[in-house]
C-alpha cells in the first residue's frame, strides 16, 4: 500500500501498458541486493536497514526508465545508492564483511503455471461515476482474444485491439488495478477468464482518501463492463462470477471488497493508545498505516459519503459487491484498519499467499486468523520476502494458485482444487500450508 513497501521497484504507466519483460531488470536486482543485505546484518540494524532497502526501493522506482528489452537506471542515483550500502555495512557491521548468500535455487515449476489455450486482448477507455460526482474512472478490459496469423504471445505482453474470441464465453471476471493486473492477467486471461483493472492506482504512503477511492473506483469499474460493454465484448463477460486479486496496496484493495468494514472506534483508539497488538505486529513493522485521518476524522468521513460510512453497529458499510464471489489477497495490510470486528464480516472464499520475509506476514497471519469466512486458505512462500512480485518464477507460482483457485469458484471446476490444497502444499520446500514452521 505504501509506495516504499508495494510494487515499488517498476513504475507501471497508468495507461495501463505492460513493462515488457522488464520485471527482473536492473532495480530487481538492486533490490535483491538490499534484500541479502538486511538478512545477513545484526538485529541491531534492522531498522536502519529496513529504511535503507525502502528509500533504494523508491529510488530505484523513479530514476528508472522502461524500455522493451528491460530497465535502465540513472548511475548517479545507483551509485549513491550503493553508497550508502557501503556505509551500512561499515556502521551495522563494524567494519566485518558480510558474505552475501549465492542465488536461490530456481523452483520446481507447479502444474497451472504455463499459459493456457487462450490468447489475450486488451482495450482502454475512460468512464465517469455519477455516484461519485463524475468522478473519472480510467479502465481497463482484458479479455480472451484470437491471435492473429504469425503473431506471438507470451506472459509479459498483450496487445491490444486483437478481435475477442467468443469460443468459451461469458468468461468469469477479475478485478483489480492495473498494476496488478500488468502482472498476472497475461496468465489468468490464458485460462478463460476476463478481467477489468482501473488505470493509474497505486501504493501511496499513509492512509488518506486512497483507501476507499481505490476499491470504490474498482467496485465501479466491474459495474461498469457489466451493464456498459465495450463495442465488441458484448456477451463476452460473465460480470456474475467476478473475484478481486491484488497484492500489497492492491491486496488491501481485495482485502476490502471481501465483505471487510472499517471499524473507526478500533482505528482511533489505536490511534490515542496503541494495544499490544498494534504495537508488537503493526508499529513494528513500519506499517503504511497511519493517524493523519483522525486528526479531523469527521471532516474524512464526510469526505467517504454517509453511503459508506452510516451503520447501526459503528462500523463502515463494507466495499463490496455480491457478484464478487471469492477474493485473493496477497501481501496485504489491514489489520489497524478493520481489526478483529471489521475481519469477522468477511463472508466468501479467500485465498492468502504471502511471503515468510515480508515484513507484513505477521500482520497477514494475524488478519487470516480472524477472517469471517469459513472457506479460507493461508500459503506461505518460505524464505522469499515482500518484492518476490518482481520474480518472474514467484510470479508463475502465485499465477498457479490463482488459476487453481477462481478456476474453482468462479468456472466450477472442482478438479482444480487439489492444487491449492494442504496435500498440494506438502510436497513443495518452499511452501507452507498456514504459517510456515518457526513463524
Amino acid at each position: 500500500m505504501e509506495t516504499d513497501r508495494g510494487i515499488a521497484v517498476k513504475n507501471i504507466a497508468s495507461s495501463g501498458q505492460p513493462d515488457a519483460g522488464g520485471r527482473s531488470g536492473g532495480a530487481d536486482t538492486l533490490a535483491g541486493g538490499f534484500r541479502r543485505i538486511g538478512a545477513n546484518l545484526g538485529g541491531a540494524c534492522r531498522f536502519y536497514v529496513l529504511l535503507l532497502r525502502r528509500w533504494g526501493s523508491i529510488a530505484a522506482r523513479q530514476h528508472s526508465v522502461f524500455i522493451k528489452k528491460g530497465i535502465l537506471m540513472n548511475h548517479a542515483k545507483v551509485w549513491s545508492i550503493v553508497g550508502l550500502v557501503v556505509l551500512s555495512l561499515v556502521a551495522c557491521g563494524r567494519g566485518t564483511a558480510t558474505a552475501l548468500p549465492g542465488p536461490a535455487p530456481t523452483p520446481i515449476p507447479l502444474p497451472l503455471s504455463e499459459l493456457g489455450p487462450y490468447s489475450a486482448g486488451k482495450r482502454s477507455y475512460v468512464a465517469e461515476d455519477p455516484a461519485r460526482g463524475n468522478r473519472e474512472v480510467p479502465i481497463t478490459v482484458w479479455y480472451p482474444a484470437v491471435r492473429p496469423e504469425g503473431a506471438t504471445q507470451t506472459a509479459f505482453w498483450v496487445d491490444r485491439g486483437w478481435d475477442p474470441d467468443p469460443s468459451g464465453a461469458p468468461y468469469p471476471l477479475l478485478v483489480s488495478s492495473t498494476k496488478v493486473a500488468n502482472i498476472f492477467a497475461p496468465y489468468l486471461i490464458s485460462h478463460g477468464f476476463a478481467w477489468v483493472s482501473v488505470d493509474g492506482i497505486d501504493s501511496y504512503p499513509q492512509m488518506r482518501d486512497e483507501m476507499y477511492n481505490q476499491p470504490m473506483d474498482i467496485l465501479f469499474a466491474l459495474n461498469e463492463v457489466a451493464t456498459h460493454p465495450s463495442e465488441g465484448l458484448e456477451g463476452m463477460i460473465d460480470a456474475d462470477r467476478a473475484g478481486a486479486i491484488g497484492y500489497s496496496f492492491d491486496g488491501y484493495n481485495t482485502l476490502a471488497m471481501s465483505g471487510a468494514r472499517v471499524d473507526p472506534d478500533y482505528y482511533r483508539a489505536q490511534c490515542a493508545a496503541p494495544d499490544t497488538t498494534t504495537t508488537e505486529v503493526i508499529l513494528s513493522r513500519l506499517s503504511a498505516f497511519s493517524c493523519d485521518p483522525a486528526k479531523d476524522w469527521d471532516a474524512f468521513a464526510a469526505r467517504a459519503g454517509d453511503s459508506l460510512t452510516t451503520s447501526d453497529d459503528g462500523l463502515w458499510q463494507p466495499m463490496a459487491d455480491p457478484r464478487i464471489r471469492a477474493v485473493m489477497p496477497m501481501a496485504c495490510e489491514g489489520w489497524w484498519l478493520f481489526g478483529e470486528r471489521g475481519l469477522a464480516a468477511v463472508d466468501r472464499p479467500t485465498l492468502m499467499l504471502v511471503s515468510t520475509d515480508d515484513e507484513l506476514y505477521a500482520e497477514n497471519m494475524l488478519i487470516y486468523e480472524h477472517l469471517g469466512a469459513p472457506d479460507k486458505a493461508f500459503i506461505s512462500f518460505v524464505g522469499r520476502d515482500h518484492m518476490m512480485i518482481y520474480d518472474t518464477d514467484m510470479v508463475a507460482r502465485m499465477a498457479h494458485f490463482a488459476v487453481a483457485f477462481f478456476g474453482v469458484h468462479l468456472q466450477g471446476r472442482e478438479d482444480l482444487r487439489q492444487y491449492f490444497s494442504e496435500q498440494f502444499i506438502s510436497q513443495y520446500d518452499d511452501l507452507a500450508w498456514g504459517a510456515a514452521e518457526g513463524e
